[in-house]
């Protein structure tokens, strides 16, 4: 068979997916490389659809939309079994895995299972799991092996009740208790989904503020709502050790207090994947943690190999890894259709309830010296957000005053992440406040909020000019 390649892809989650198919369909000969039985990576199978469809099943297990819409509190499903958590999960990722594949077949992508490791810089050797070997040649090669979670020697890790974010997806039982080591974007979203399940979870970081690249008022809420579902918020504080019992796994924390748990989960950060790539005989060096050095095209020291995703660190979104590859691809092979990654990054955060942000904040404003003006709306005197039952959430909107652009969108309630989008078109557009106040919006719904806020910062700005002129 003819091995000789235009584009080789080590990966397939999405910034592999996504950059092998832009080649493909521009008429480029591509190979993908998975080293796992199953495409998708960890998006698709540890990450970032099986902890979101985790988290909707909690959702509605636990009844937690519906608390409160007709004076009548549901009790928390504290009974969920583990085939209830995980049936809906595993759904979700089968359908996953053959879009993927249908998505390969369809761009005419080779694809080879096997772990690749280079040969040279132009030549990968793929060494499957029966001990077969198939060695490609390219032109060009594309690095998107993503991440995994970091260990952490202090816990017991092959004891069955420790996990990482990536174990949990195969837990035995339901747990009771547990600790969740580290208060970041995926040890929230784990806190509040086994929360609403009605399991004692004690949320461990070391820093003082929950989510801090998130607005103060945003992470205030999130704070604020997760405490109201039971999450125990143990910030600052750090674990110092932890021992394996019988019945229990105790955990012993930096400030002396003792927790003895059913289940401990590790979500303190993760760690490329590129161990098994040989790198130096591609003439590339990794850095800190295995993150590769890349340009502002995605090209490594090796300006024919590329790399995209998690690989290369923050920040390690299935969004941007998509775009990122997108567009090492365009410089690859001279597209020319697209020349950067969206300047502006959306951030969803799928806690319960959700919170998303884009643009900028207050503090970067102040930073910058510009003067900005701010308008809220809450989802309690939205009609919508009344009939849903949210009574916590807001919308956040920052205008530049010089010509009331909008420049900052900070959000926290339902559907957030989905919300957080009508903002962000309008930033990619450049428009000003008369966007929305021009813009009828069906009633009742969320995106009125919109509206709103602009009034309300309009508001804001003329009693602020009223003041400094009297």
């Amino acid at each position: 068979m003819d091995m000789n390649f235009d584009l080789v892809v080590i990966g397939s989650g999405p910034a592999a997916e996504k950059g092998a198919a832009q080649a493909a369909y521009f008429g480029k000969r591509v190979a993908l490389v998975e080293r796992e039985n199953v495409y998708g990576g960890a998006a698709a199978n540890t990450g970032t659809l099986p902890s979101k469809t985790l988290r909707e099943t909690a959702v509605q297990l636990s009844g937690f939309r519906a608390r409160g819409l007709y004076g009548v509190d549901l009790s928390l499903r504290r009974n969920a079994t583990v085939q209830d958590f995980l049936v809906r999960e595993r759904q979700v990722k089968s359908a996953e895995h053959k879009r993927i594949e249908e998505n390969f077949e369809r761009h005419g992508i080779e694809t080879f299972h096997g772990t690749g490791s280079f040969l040279s810089p132009h030549d990968i050797r793929v060494l499957a799991d029966d001990g077969s070997i198939t060695d490609l040649h390219t032109e060009f090669a594309l690095i998107a092996t993503g991440s995994s979670p970091r260990k952490l020697d202090m816990f017991p890790l092959d004891d069955a009740r420790v996990w990482d974010s990536d174990q949990i997806l195969n837990l035995e039982f339901m747990p009771k208790t547990l600790v969740i080591v580290g208060g970041g974007v995926i040890g929230s979203e784990y806190a509040c989904l086994f929360a609403a399940l009605g399991v004692q979870v004690h949320l461990i970081d070391g820093r003082a503020t929950l989510l801090g690249f998130l607005d103060p008022e945003v992470s205030g809420a999130l704070e604020a709502s997760m405490r109201r579902l039971g999450v125990d918020l143990v910030m600052p504080d750090r674990v110092s050790g932890c021992s394996a019992g019988e019945d229990t796994v105790m955990v012993t924390l930096e400030s002396g207090r003792v927790l003895a748990v059913d289940a401990v989960l590790i979500a303190a950060g993760r760690v490329s994947n590129v161990g098994l790539l040989d790198l130096p005989k591609a003439g590339i060096e990794q850095g800190h943690r295995g993150l590769l050095e890349v340009n502002d095209v995605y090209q490594t020291s090796v300006p024919h190999i590329y790399a995209a995703g998690d690989v290369i660190g923050f920040p390690a979104l299935a969004s941007t890894s998509m775009e990122q590859a997108r567009l090492a691809m365009v410089d690859a092979f001279e597209l020319q259709y697209k020349k950067e990654v969206a300047p502006i990054l959306p951030y969803g955060i799928y806690t319960i309830p959700e919170a998303s942000m884009a643009g900028e904040s207050e503090e970067s404003m102040t930073k910058q010296g510009i003067d900005y003006v701010v308008g809220r709306a809450a989802y309690s005197e939205n009609a919508r957000g009344q009939i849903i039952g949210d009574h916590e959430g807001f919308l956040k909107l920052i205008y530049r005053v010089s010509d009331m652009r909008l420049v900052g969108v900070h959000t926290v309630g339902e559907i957030a992440s989905e919300i957080v989008h009508i903002g962000l078109t309008a930033m990619m557009m450049e428009a000003t406040n008369q966007l929305f106040i021009r813009t009828c919006f069906n009633y009742p719904t969320l995106s009125e909020l919109y509206k709103y806020a602009t009034y309300d910062a309009m508001g804001n700005l003329q009693r602020r000019n009223s003041e400094t002129s009297s």
